[in-house]
């Protein structure tokens, strides 16, 4: 018998075992859920639709497989979540705006075919800063995604609830997006692993796209090991993606030891070490001391210039965005929320030149960190420069002015992906007030192995993605 409680303790690797030994079955782990979200999400807001029927049904039939020696894999049987961007046939998929609320796909995405060829049981649908386009989840229409470790901050966006869902044990995995940062910053402030694979690396025919050249598809888990069996799961070419790199995918899960021991960390002290809260910079330092103590080698780089990121950014995803919304934002502009409606809007004042300059300038910055990574194995970082603000909170204070919340959450995250490399945030300490705080480390293009290497060794040293929330 599995309670609600029990999930608590569980993570992908461990239920997928007792699922094997017949200690549990896929309808109990997968009710146990669902119990957790029945309580939960009315003051979380993390799910936006959930399938209890359907996954009931899936469960049952992974039980029924497992029962005549078909084992599809670690996910059968496995209740994950997905964010609501990512089209599920027969479910609606609303991208959390009121543009697409009663849509309803006839076809799986890509990924979502690959995690029920892998057995994986879906239990609903996750909370999204509307359209994705937002890091802070405060959504309109369908609530703001609560921070599992205090319901007056934020989650993050845009997958915030899909972090969420996995840290209150809700779903023991969930897939996100993430264009600027928007699968590690809600897993830095929720206390969840979230890996941005290498752009094409995964699928993306069947996500609502927000900004196609920098979107991309990836996992949030408890875990490291959990991450690696989810992208495993998912990763690899389609044909009918144009964005899909026809590269082969790794077996993740199986190259997760072996340890930092001469692996050589790049440290990006002077871009990225300063208007840090004392406690993200405290909790940063220590980790790279433990990997130092792991033995790898800790190397200070230099990266180009960060104050051009969210030039060349705001160029690229605003003129995408404003591209596929422009009619329906002349039509109807009331659908959508007034902080997406203005951000979407800005791309009328962009010009051609604008667009094709800052890809330009995109291109420059990737060649430049990929010079940077032939001289070390990855680049070490934090994954944000604060803990999980406010609900309502619109400004970050320090002691040389004002930052944005928006731009502090998108600073240390946006280089992945403008630059389409692999990275990822891990938990690696708390705050005085109890919030998460994420160490990110970003490796060379197509090395996911790698950084889930390193990421599981320190993960394993540090023991924090074993905390949970309270209550």
């Amino acid at each position: 018998m599995v309670t609600p409680d029990d999930l608590r303790s569980l993570t992908i690797v461990s239920a997928a075992e007792r699922i094997r030994d017949g200690a549990i079955s896929s309808l109990e782990l997968t009710r146990a859920a669902l119990e957790r979200i029945a309580a939960l999400n009315a003051g979380t807001h993390a799910f936006i639709t959930v399938t209890d029927d359907r996954a009931l049904a899936q469960a049952e039939a992974a039980d029924r497989a497992l029962a005549s020696g078909e084992d599809r894999g670690a996910l059968h049987g496995i209740p994950i979540s997905l964010k609501d961007l990512i089209d599920t046939a027969g479910v609606r998929t609303t991208a959390a705006s009121r543009v697409f609320e009663d849509r309803v796909p006839a076809e799986d995405a890509c990924v979502v075919e690959r995690l029920r060829a892998a057995g994986a049981v879906l239990v609903g649908k996750t909370n999204l800063h509307e359209l994705a386009f937002g890091v802070t989840n405060v959504n309109p229409h369908y609530g703001a995604a609560r921070n599992p470790w205090d319901l007056e901050r934020m989650s993050g966006g845009s997958s915030g609830g899909s972090a969420a869902s996995v840290a209150l044990s809700m779903a023991l995995g969930s897939l996100g997006s993430d264009t600027g940062g928007s699968i590690r910053i809600p897993s830095a402030l929720c206390g969840t692993v979230g890996l941005k694979p290498t752009y094409g690396r995964v699928s993306v025919r069947g996500v609502i796209p927000l900004s196609p050249s920098l979107d991309h598809v990836g996992p949030i888990a408890r875990t490291v090991a959990d991450a690696a069996l989810l992208l495993e799961a998912v990763a690899g070419h389609d044909p009918g993606d144009p964005f899909s790199a026809d590269a082969p995918a790794g077996r993740y899960s199986q190259q997760l030891e072996g340890g930092v021991a001469g692996m050589r960390l790049g440290v990006p002290r002077d871009a990225f070490f300063h208007r840090l809260e004392p406690g993200v910079a405290s909790a940063v330092e220590t980790a790279l001391d433990a990997l130092g103590g792991l033995g790898a080698e800790r190397v200070e780089v230099g990266v180009p210039d960060t104050d051009g990121y969210e030039t060349i950014f705001k160029a690229i995803a605003t003129a995408e965005v404003f591209e596929r919304h422009e009619e329906r934002l002349r039509s109807s502009p009331g659908m959508y929320g007034d902080d997406v409606r203005e951000r979407i809007a800005a791309g009328k004042e962009l010009r051609a030149v604008d667009y094709v300059r800052a890809q330009r300038e995109r291109r420059v910055l990737a060649a430049a960190v990929d010079a940077v990574l032939r001289s070390v194995d990855l680049l070490a970082l934090p994954a944000l420069p604060i803990t999980a603000p406010a609900v309502d909170q619109t400004a970050i204070e320090w002691a040389d002015g004002n930052e944005t919340v928006l731009h502090a959450l998108t600073r240390m995250t946006r280089l992945a992906n403008l630059t389409g490399l692999p990275a990822i945030s891990v938990p690696c300490g708390f705050s005085d007030a109890g919030l998460p705080i994420g160490l990110q480390m970003i490796g060379r293009r197509f090395d996911e192995a790698r950084v889930l290497r390193a990421a599981h060794a320190y993960e394993r040293d540090a023991g924090w993605s074993a905390r949970r929330p309270p209550g």
